[in-house]
Formats: structure tokens, C-alpha cells, sequence
């Protein structure tokens, strides 16, 4: 804490209680991040100048300390209250042309020695901690919210389905049909027509009852089959295996029902 040293070997003469050296360190944190003293109280005084030292008068109150802070850029004024409450301190920092207000509670005990305020080199203690708690406590949140360039998300119509083989395309609507991919040339694309038997793709195991592996277009299973499903039985993209006709009028008889070669004969 380089230049709190010779602050409280100027202050020396003031500080006659731990609080009084918390203080100090307290003030010394907020010229480090780009503020200066102005004065005590809540009102501006005559001739008042920023500086890095404390105020005249700094230590009268030892309940409530108050002193006013400007940026070095003047952007922002900081009105401190350091309220005693026990063995703790309570610090309330208001920025006056925001608004805004900062409140962090330290422990005495936690960040001074009381039996070494004659000695700068013992009376602090956990000071990269203290330096924490004013950074994150005070400082951020009463500076101005950092500009940060936000990327927007892609857009899912901009999604290209087929620059991942692995992925499944979203379902449709009921009632309407996902339009035909061609199959893509990866490795990795193997058994998409499986997944898929009615999207236009070519191979897979499941083969078309009526066109012996060519695929129908106008099928379409969410839709229903007439005299089998109902419109709605299957759920759209879901894997569908055909079973029985999928439609009347097919030519020639059934298969199964002509009889065996040589039902009638008895010595067969």
C-alpha cells in the first residue's frame, strides 16, 4: 500500500483510536482509484481544494466520520459516512450526481491492531483484503456501467440444418410437411434415412410397400392415412414404419389369398 505510509505518519497525531486508522486506510483506497478530499460534512466549505491528505477536523466525530470526494476528472462527487456500530464500521457512499448508493461493513478488528498505532508496520493487517472490499464494495458499483459490445445471437431461421448431420431438424407443423434434404456427402450421415424414411433421401432399410424402395412424396404420416390413422397419430419428424397397404386400389389380387400349387391334389 504504497503511499499510505507517509499519510499516516501525517496523521499520526490524529489517530487515537483503531477506527480513526481504518479510516486512513479507507481514504487512502479512494485517491488510488482517482478520488480527492474535499472536506468534512455533508456542505461544501470555503476554499476548498482536492487534495490527498485528510481534512482538518477529519477524526472530531468518532461515531460518524464524514467527508466529501472528488474525481480527479470531476465526473463524480462522493459523500462518505463511516458510522461506528460497535465493533464495526458501516460505510454509506452516496454519489451525488448519480444517485447512487454504496454500503459495505467492515470489522475493526479485522484490518487494524490497536495495541500498534504507534507502528505503521504492525497497525494494519489483511490489507490486500481491505483493498477488496472497497474495490468491489464501493468502486464498481458507483462507476458507470462498462460499454460492452454484445454479439447477437443467431437468428434460428439463419441455422443451416445440414452443416451437422447429427442434428434432427425441427419439427413442423402439423399438417405440413418438412421439405426434402438432399443427403449430405459426410460419413457421419449414415443412417439418416432410417431416421427419415418419407424425407426424400435415397437407401435405408425401411422400405416403401407400394413404390419397392422409390420414395412417395405426397406420403405423409402426421397427416393420417385414410381407413387407418387419424389425422394427428403421428406426431410430425417422428420415425414412422409403414405397416399393411397404405392405399386401395392396388392391381392384381392379393398374394395371399390364392391357394398353394396343388391345394386340390390329395396326394400331395
Amino acid at each position: 500500500m504504497a503511499g499510505l505510509e507517509p499519510l499516516y505518519a501525517w496523521a499520526r497525531a490524529a489517530i487515537s483510536r483503531p477506527q480513526d486508522a481504518l479510516v486512513c486506510g479507507i481514504h487512502w483506497e479512494l485517491v488510488r482509484h482517482g478520488y480527492r478530499c474535499l472536506g468534512t460534512g455533508d456542505q461544501p466549505g470555503p476554499d476548498e481544494r482536492k487534495s490527498e491528505l485528510l481534512p482538518a477536523g477529519w477524526e472530531a466525530n468518532k461515531e460518524v466520520y464524514t467527508l466529501r470526494y472528488k474525481s480527479t476528472d470531476d465526473a463524480r462527487e462522493l459523500l462518505l459516512k463511516a458510522i461506528m456500530v460497535e465493533d464495526s464500521m458501516i460505510l454509506n457512499v452516496m454519489d451525488r450526481s448519480s444517485q447512487k448508493v454504496a454500503d459495505v461493513t467492515l470489522a475493526v478488528a479485522d484490518y487494524i491492531n490497536p495495541e500498534h498505532l504507534d507502528d505503521f508496520h504492525k497497525v494494519y493487517k489483511s490489507t490486500e483484503e481491505l483493498r477488496t472490499r472497497i474495490a468491489s464494495g464501493i468502486i464498481a458499483p458507483l462507476r458507470g456501467p462498462a460499454e460492452k459490445a454484445t454479439k447477437e445471437p443467431e437468428s434460428k431461421e439463419d441455422v443451416h440444418w445440414d452443416e451437422n448431420p447429427l442434428r434432427l431438424p425441427p419439427r413442423q407443423p402439423m399438417g405440413t410437411r418438412a421439405p426434402s434434404r438432399p443427403s449430405p456427402l459426410s460419413p457421419f450421415a449414415v443412417g439418416g434415412e432410417d431416421l427419415d424414411p418419407f424425407g426424400g433421401r435415397s437407401g435405408g432399410m425401411i422400405v416403401d410397400p407400394l413404390h419397392s424402395g422409390f420414395p412417395r412424396p405426397g406420403i405423409d404420416p402426421s397427416s393420417g392415412i385414410p381407413g387407418r390413422l387419424p389425422p394427428g397419430a403421428v406426431p410430425p419428424g417422428a420415425r414412422f414404419d409403414p405397416f399393411g397397404p397404405l392405399g386401395a386400389g392396388r392391381s392384381g389380387p392379393d398374394p395371399d389369398h390364392l391357394p398353394p400349387p396343388g391345394y386340390d391334389d390329395m396326394f400331395m
